[in-house]
């Protein structure tokens, strides 16, 4: 029985791979689970045009991953904090301070895919910022006192 998976399953294959199993296995647990749908000549073709759009799609995310991580690598910002006298901050810079900071600069960046260790010192620090798969930036990050 051929079947197409509908999300990863182990030890069988990934999301939309065309795979054969014994009738029983997929017929009981694999179709009933919602992890697999039998692979008929329209869901064939269905998939095929899924997997087409996707790659489409995919490739235009991609690109613009790929411009905003120009833009963003080197890119040095200021945050500014209440400190004491130690250069120790009263709190820490979060993900959306940086976020901010960026937007101020002119580039929308999701403050999810900002990571960065806990500063709570006053310095300079770096942030890697996840764009997409394996498209990364990275912004130097300047914290003075007010």
């Amino acid at each position: 029985m051929k079947i197409i998976l509908t999300e990863d399953v182990k030890n069988l294959g990934h999301k939309d791979d065309v795979v054969a199993v014994k009738s029983g296995y997929g017929r009981n647990f694999l179709i009933p689970q919602g992890k697999a749908k039998l692979a008929t000549d329209g869901a064939l073709k269905m998939l095929a045009e899924d997997i087409r759009q996707r790659a489409f799609k995919t490739e235009k995310i991609r690109k613009d991953a790929d411009a905003i991580a120009e833009k963003l690598n080197g890119l040095t910002l200021t945050i500014t904090a209440k400190a004491g006298a130690s250069g120790k901050i009263f709190g820490s810079v979060t993900a959306l301070q940086v976020a901010n900071a960026i937007k101020e600069k002119g580039i929308e960046v999701d403050r999810r895919k900002i990571v960065f260790d806990d500063i709570k010192m006053l310095g300079s620090y770096t942030a890697n910022i996840n764009l997409f798969k394996e498209i990364n930036a990275q912004v130097n990050i300047e914290v003075v006192a007010e």
